[in-house]
Order: C-alpha cells, then sequence, then structure tokens
C-alpha cells in the first residue's frame, strides 16, 4: 500500500481505537476518584491520586468473589458444552447429510432469534417443575441450549465444505464414525471451534435478563445482575459505580487479550476459505 493511501488509513484506526477505549478510560478514571473530587470537579477531570476505597467498599458489599466465581463457572461450562453440543450436532448435520437439512438449519436460526423475553415465562415454569429455579445448572442448560443453536448453524455450514476425500480416506483406514469426528475433522476445524468457545464465553458473561429471573438468590447471582441490582440502591455514588463497571468488565477483557490470538486464528482461516 502507498503512503498516499496508508496514512489516512492509519489515521482513521487510531481515532477509531481512541474513540473505543475513551469510555473504558472515563471509568477507569472516575473508579479511582474520591466522591468529592466528583463532585466538584466532574466525572471528565483527571484524579488527584489514586483512590481504592471505592472498589474495595463495592468488592465487600456485593461478595464479588463469590459473582466472580458464579460467572467464571457459569460462562466457561455454558462455552465448553455448548461447542460440544455444537459440534455433534454440525457433524451429523453438515458432514452426516440428514434428509431436511436446510430446514433443520432454519429451525436453529429461528430459535437462536427468538427473544428472551418470549422465553422468561416458559423457562420460569419448567425450572420450578424440575425444582431447578434459582440454581446455576438451570441458566447453564438453558444458556447451552441457546448458544448450541448458533454454533449448530455456523459449524454445519462450515462442515458442509469439509473435503469429503479425508473423510473417504480416514474411512479406507477403518476408522470409525466417531475417530473420524474427535481425530480428523475436529483437529481441523478447531480455529473455528475455539472462536465458537470465545464467543459463546463473552456472551454468557455479558448475560443480564435471564440470571436476573432465574438466580434471586445472593449466593447464586452472577457479575452482571450485581452490578444491575446495586445501581438501583440509593447509596450508590457515582465513584462505586464507575468502580464496579471497571470490575465487572476487567475479567471480560482479561479472557479476550488471553485468546485474542485464538479468535484472529480464526477469523483469518475463515477469510482464506
Amino acid at each position: 500500500m502507498s503512503p498516499v493511501k496508508k496514512y489516512p488509513v492509519l489515521v482513521a484506526l487510531v481515532l477509531g481505537a481512541a474513540f473505543m477505549v475513551l469510555p473504558f478510560f472515563i471509568v477507569l478514571m472516575n473508579a479511582v476518584k474520591t466522591p468529592e473530587e466528583y463532585s466538584s470537579d466532574g466525572p471528565l477531570s483527571m484524579p488527584d491520586g489514586v483512590y481504592l476505597d471505592g472498589l474495595a467498599d463495592f468488592w465487600e458489599r456485593v461478595d464479588f468473589g463469590q459473582k466472580l466465581w458464579n460467572s467464571v463457572l457459569i460462562s466457561g461450562s455454558v462455552a465448553l458444552l455448548a461447542v460440544v453440543l455444537s459440534v455433534l450436532s454440525a457433524y451429523a448435520i453438515g458432514i452426516g447429510r440428514i434428509r431436511g437439512r436446510p430446514y433443520v438449519l432454519a429451525f436453529f436460526v429461528l430459535a437462536n432469534m427468538l427473544p428472551q423475553e418470549a422465553l422468561v415465562y416458559p423457562i420460569y415454569y419448567l425450572s420450578k417443575e424440575f425444582g431447578l429455579y434459582d440454581t446455576r445448572l438451570s441458566v447453564v442448560i438453558v444458556f447451552t441450549v441457546v448458544q448450541s443453536a448458533f454454533g449448530t448453524y455456523l459449524l454445519s455450514s462450515v462442515l458442509g465444505g469439509f473435503p469429503r476425500e479425508v473423510i473417504e480416506a480416514a474411512r479406507i483406514d477403518g476408522a470409525t464414525k466417531w475417530q473420524v469426528l474427535w481425530r480428523v475433522v475436529v483437529p481441523v476445524s478447531r480455529p473455528t471451534i475455539g472462536v465458537l468457545m470465545v464467543l459463546f464465553f463473552i456472551w454468557t458473561w455479558n448475560e443480564f435478563l435471564l440470571p436476573l429471573v432465574m438466580l434471586v438468590s445472593d449466593d447464586n447471582q452472577t457479575v452482571s445482575v450485581a452490578l444491575g441490582v446495586l445501581q438501583g440502591q440509593r447509596d450508590m455514588d457515582a465513584t462505586m459505580t464507575n468502580a464496579a463497571a471497571l470490575l465487572g468488565v476487567l475479567p471480560a477483557i482479561a479472557f479476550f487479550l488471553i485468546f485474542q490470538r485464538t479468535l484472529t486464528r480464526g477469523i483469518a482461516v475463515g477469510a482464506v476459505k
């Protein structure tokens, strides 16, 4: 790319990055201010020092360690189970070529497009009937099904173009269908599966409505529910709100940075295909 074309692109990328980072910077800046500084100087002023009492107060008030563990447990379980379920379903649809494949895929797309507001009452009623209400298992089951619907649709499209020669060669060597799946298809599709796992984790981490309805006990609530519930209290100050937002977003950012290479590799493989 010539310098004449390169510099405008770089300027646009820098501006876009600054636009996205600015809200996080404002949250960080206000999270380490004292309430008096925030009241006198406003939200856009630089802090005079580092005031960590807001972070500590929020951590103790909502038992953030327990909320963090609940979010990690639920999001991690959903990501793992939804990926396994998606791989098994997509293997049957994409490579097994079952009858009515387009209609089955359309069903998964429609299931994924259903608004959560429409699912609240049926899920609430069923969880009460089966004794799963106010348990983390109920949320794991619900989001495993919801996320695997999208995963099945995406992986079925990917596996539909899987080289048939590779599968036939494995079968000629004596591999069973199960061995073809786990020793041939899964290793080749690992970048796409890795992207799905990262997306499932982040999507589940950010879920609010269904965990708010299903997890009423303080010991079972997730980070997003704790943030939403706390913001309604009258004694909540602005610096503590920013501290809560900072603590809530940091684990998701850390997870994204850890698996950034997996995301990049998966997107690059998809672009090449």
